[in-house]
């Protein structure tokens, strides 16, 4: 009972002592905490534009949608391992795959619901051709055999890449709403 009571002790994601500097050897729990909350918003803003574009949802887009919620829950233990280990090749690895899954997913989800509405339809044509959209799972790709041949932090940049790129909303659905209601 003690070993695993001292094994959990030394895994905590808690500072061990009370002055700044034990929060520094902290920072890869953070940074990918940090990272993960930033997808999560990214994935809730673009979910919530292209949810409100549609204008109905069949079997295959609720499907669809919790694929990708299934995939979105899972981030939490990638995100954990990695930050526990630094950023070590196999935990990266996995968070990449993750973030892979929850692309692909979303692009599922995405192609459901413009099948739905049809091709002039105003969820279609504001997607258009979705160059982010297409560029996200290569530049995961990338990141994934970047981390396994040559640093897990080369493969973070690539994240961190991505993440920029979508920070700001995908404002294409917001633009095409306005101007319907305007036109």
């Amino acid at each position: 009972m003690s070993t695993r009571r001292s094994f959990l002790r030394s895994t905590s994601i808690r500072p061990h002592g009370e002055d700044i500097a034990s929060l520094f050897p902290l920072w890869p729990v953070f940074t990918s905490y940090v990272l993960s909350f930033v997808y999560i918003g990214i994935y809730w803003n673009n979910h919530h534009h292209l949810i409100k574009a549609a204008q109905r949802v069949n079997g295959a887009a609720l499907w669809a949608n919790l694929h990708l919620l299934f995939w979105l829950s899972l981030l939490p233990f990638p995100t954990g391992w990695m930050g526990e280990n630094h950023f070590a090749r196999w935990p990266t690895c996995l968070y990449g795959a993750n973030l892979l899954a929850a692309a692909l997913a979303y692009s599922i989800l995405q192609a459901v619901l413009m099948r739905l509405h049809g091709p002039e339809s105003l969820l279609s044509t504001a997607i258009g051709r979705d160059v982010k959209g297409k560029a996200s799972p290569i530049l995961y790709l990338l990141g994934i055999v970047a981390a396994w041949f040559y640093s897990p932090l080369a493969d973070l940049a690539l994240f961190v890449g991505v993440a920029l790129m979508w920070l700001v909303p995908d404002r294409r659905i917001e633009r095409r709403m306005i101007a319907k209601r305007d036109g």
